[in-house]
């Protein structure tokens, strides 16, 4: 029987230091911040398109259809891991909120658009998983 102390094991390169975890810190609560922030925006937009669909009335112009592309420009930079994906959201969102303002006005058609859009994106969401690498990563 051997009386020398057990070797220490050396620490595994992937585990993260209480440094590594300090830091990251700050980035996280930003991104669950941007989370809150463009959702919000995202429903409130969406929220008065909505109604204006179903009341048959202008409410704001275009203010609504900024406010939710804005909102989905932040939610996207917070949400989506890919960043090919993420950055393709997020020019379109930029792209299509850029139009409706130099635009001017929303028809019936472009509010319905942005309605069923709505509706498949959140689907799309819902029913994929994300792979285990992929949320242990964020």
């Amino acid at each position: 029987m051997s009386t020398e102390p057990p070797e220490e094991s050396p620490r595994p390169s992937h585990a993260p230091s209480s440094e590594d975890r300090d830091a990251g810190s700050d980035d996280r609560y930003l991104r669950i911040a941007e989370m809150i922030v463009g959702t919000a925006m995202m429903f409130v937009g969406f929220l008065t398109i909505l109604l204006s669909i179903s009341g048959g009335f202008e409410l704001a112009g275009v203010t609504p259809a900024l406010l939710y592309f804005a909102g989905m420009t932040i939610w996207a930079h917070a949400t989506i891991v890919n960043t090919t994906v993420r950055y393709s959201v997020m020019i379109v969102a930029i792209t299509f909120a850029l139009g409706f303002f130099h635009y001017g006005e929303m028809h019936f058609w472009h509010k319905q658009v942005i309605f069923w859009a709505t509706v498949a994106m959140v689907m799309f969401f819902m029913f994929t998983t994300a792979t285990p690498d992929e949320k242990t990563k964020r």
